[in-house]
Formats: C-alpha cells, sequence, structure tokens
C-alpha cells in the first residue's frame, strides 16, 4: 500500500467544501447536533473517493453506498448555497428575531430535505423506466410509413451497480410496446465483455418487426468498443459504424443510419463520426433516420439531409441543477427539438450514471411514432 505523504488536489478542495457546509450548517446549534453532524460529513468526505475504488466490488452495497453519497454530497451543497442566498434576503427582510429563527429554520430544512431528496432520487433512478409517447411529425410522410413506431433506449451504463435484473426489466417493457424497430443510441455498458456479458445477454430477448440497430457511445469506447461490438452482434443486433440499413416497409423505404460515438476518433481513428458516410448511397426518396449517440452530431446530420436524429448521452441532466448545465456542452438536453428542417430527439436514458440519482429528470424509454404533419 502506497502512502500519500500529501492528500490529492480534489481531496482537498472536497475536504474544504465539507468544512464550508459545516460552518453554515451546524453553527447556530449546540455542541452534541455539531459533533454528531461532523461526524457525518466526515463520513461523507471518506465515501466520496471510495466511490471509484469500490467500483468492481461484487458486493452491491459496497458500490450503491458510496456512489450515493454522490448524490448526497451534491444536494447538501446546492441546497447549504440557496440556503445562504436566502440568508441574505431575510437579512434584509425580517426583523433581527425573524432573522436569528429563520437561520436555525432554514438549516433544519437543509438537514431534512438533503436526505429526503437522495432517497427519493435513489429509488426514481432505480426503478424501471417509464415510456414516453411522442410524436414526430414530418412532411411527406409516405402513407405507408404513417404510425411507423421505434422504441428507443439509450445509456442503460449496464456496470457496477445496474445487472441482469434491471436489464430484464427493460426489455420485458420494450417488448411489450410491439414497436417497429428497437433503436439503442449508445452507453449500454461501463466495464468489460469479460465482467458484464452475463448482464447485457437480456437484450437477445428485444423483439420488433424490422430488429434491433445500435450505436457506440463514449463509455464503449472507455470499456472496450470492439469487444463490445462483437458481443452486440452476437446477441443478435445490427451495430452500426457510419454505415445504413434501408428497411422495406409495405412498400415504403426507411432508411437507418449510425455513426459512432462523437468522440470515437480519440480512441480509434478508424471509429471518427462521419454522418455524411453514414448515409452515402441511401435511396434518394427514403426517409433518413440518424442514430446518434451525442447531440452534437446534428449539425452535420442536419447538412447531411437527415429527416429524424436520436441521441441520449445527456441524461437530461440526470438530476437537478445540473440539467442547466448540459447546454454548455450539447445543443439540446432532452425531448423533441427542431434543427432546420430535421427533429432530433433527446432520451434521458434508462438508467443512471455515477451517483443512483433522478430527481426532476426520471429515465425513460422512448415510443417515437411517424406521423404526417
Amino acid at each position: 500500500m502506497r502512502f500519500r505523504l500529501f492528500p490529492s488536489p480534489m481531496f482537498v478542495m472536497l475536504a474544504l467544501l465539507h468544512v464550508y457546509i459545516g460552518v453554515r450548517l451546524l453553527a447556530p446549534f449546540s455542541a452534541v447536533p455539531q459533533v454528531l453532524g461532523g461526524a457525518l460529513l466526515a463520513v461523507c468526505l471518506w465515501l466520496l473517493p471510495n466511490s471509484f475504488r469500490f467500483r468492481e466490488d461484487r458486493r452491491l452495497w459496497r458500490v450503491l453506498l458510496p456512489s450515493l453519497a454522490v448524490g448526497f454530497f451534491s444536494w447538501l451543497l446546492v441546497l447549504t448555497l440557496i440556503r445562504d442566498w436566502s440568508l441574505v434576503v431575510s437579512a434584509l427582510a425580517l426583523s433581527p428575531e425573524g432573522q436569528e429563527s429563520w437561520i436555525r429554520i432554514s438549516a433544519i430544512g437543509v438537514m431534512a430535505l438533503t436526505p429526503t431528496i437522495t432517497l427519493i432520487g435513489f429509488f426514481m433512478a432505480r426503478r424501471v423506466a417509464r415510456v414516453v409517447d411522442v410524436e414526430v411529425p414530418l412532411a411527406d410522410l409516405p402513407a405507408q410509413l404513417e404510425g411507423f413506431t421505434i422504441a428507443q433506449i439509450s445509456d442503460i451504463h449496464v456496470g457496477p451497480t445496474i445487472k441482469r435484473n434491471f436489464v430484464e426489466a427493460i426489455v420485458d417493457r420494450v417488448n411489450r410496446l410491439g414497436a417497429d424497430m428497437v433503436a439503442i443510441t449508445g452507453d449500454v455498458v461501463d466495464g468489460s465483455v469479460r465482467d458484464l456479458a452475463h448482464h447485457t445477454e437480456p437484450l437477445a430477448r428485444l423483439e420488433s418487426r424490422h430488429g434491433t440497430y445500435v450505436v457506440t457511445g463514449n463509455h464503449e469506447y472507455y470499456s472496450g468498443a470492439h469487444e463490445w461490438i462483437r458481443e452486440l452482434r452476437r446477441l443478435g443486433t445490427r451495430v452500426l459504424l457510419n454505415e445504413h440499413v434501408v428497411l422495406d416497409h409495405d412498400g415504403a423505404k426507411l432508411a437507418v443510419a449510425g455513426v459512432t460515438d462523437y468522440s470515437a476518433h480519440h480512441f480509434d481513428p478508424s471509429h471518427k463520426s462521419d454522418p455524411h458516410a453514414a448515409v452515402a448511397g441511401a435511396p434518394s426518396d427514403a426517409l433518413k433516420v440518424l442514430l446518434a449517440h451525442q447531440p452534437r452530431s446534428a449539425s452535420v446530420a442536419a447538412e447531411a439531409g437527415y429527416h429524424l436524429q436520436l441521441s441520449g448521452h445527456t441524461h437530461g441532466g440526470q438530476f437537478w441543477p445540473w440539467n442547466f448545465f448540459v447546454r454548455l456542452q450539447q445543443p439540446f438536453t432532452a425531448g423533441l427539438n427542431r434543427l432546420g428542417r430535421m427533429w432530433v430527439y433527446i432520451n434521458r436514458g434508462a438508467g443512471y450514471w455515477g451517483p443512483p440519482m433522478r430527481f426532476g429528470v426520471p429515465s425513460e424509454i422512448t415510443l417515437l411514432r411517424l406521423v404526417r404533419s
């Protein structure tokens, strides 16, 4: 075991933030609450770095507890900052007696809300994703494609805390939809084929008229993309690597294209994402649908003449208030959006990454239905 003489800068920053929270919340109380609160903060500080060290532990609670601490700390910090802002406002609006009372009440409120929201967010993250029905209005849609349905799954993140039973529940819910095709828009896994193949096996049971189509996400490249591409193909899915297939649906043509992840070229230059190459050679009269993990592919996809892009990656922000920061990197956060003549739908993800937390940003399985505008 290596001994670190000096703590890492990240640990120092986390420690200072915990001290800030402790000072701001515990100062109005007596010694006993201060000691208990300080001990809880110390445990939280110890768990945060361990949320990464315990990822390969086979005991689920050893992974879940540190991961849950990340969500707990996030809410504790955000609510403490909101409380501090409220104290500035209350100092201007309340009497000295009222201000003193609000200092205690607001501190108690933060300490009560944080575990409550953490638990609600945990149960929302662990439940089976609900189905979101979306109509996509398309001009000049062929009559044969009116009502064509696509079941979209994204960002399952099978890994340290998401296992086979979680995937089985998603597959069962998708199969009940009776969709015309299934689209999986990346980030299926967080780990190696050796460790996770047993847990992804239920994907082989996905059922639809035209089959299941998959594109790679950034986490596939973190986890060994080439091995996962082979494994997903073994499970019976069609992995689209800057290529397309043409579906014949009652005489109408639908080109389903897929690109590698937007960042794939950093891991394998031959996997550079290319929406133009993916649709090259498709029939000119075909409706063109692009599967692209990151919404950032949309601007090039619109230029390439796609009618609809399906993406994921953002998790919709996963939980408040981080959803507001997604737009710093991605053009869209969630839901149905318009870019020129092309529609872009962003799935919020069927699973989660990092803290098992979804508060205000529920997981989803999307059933998209093509309709005439």
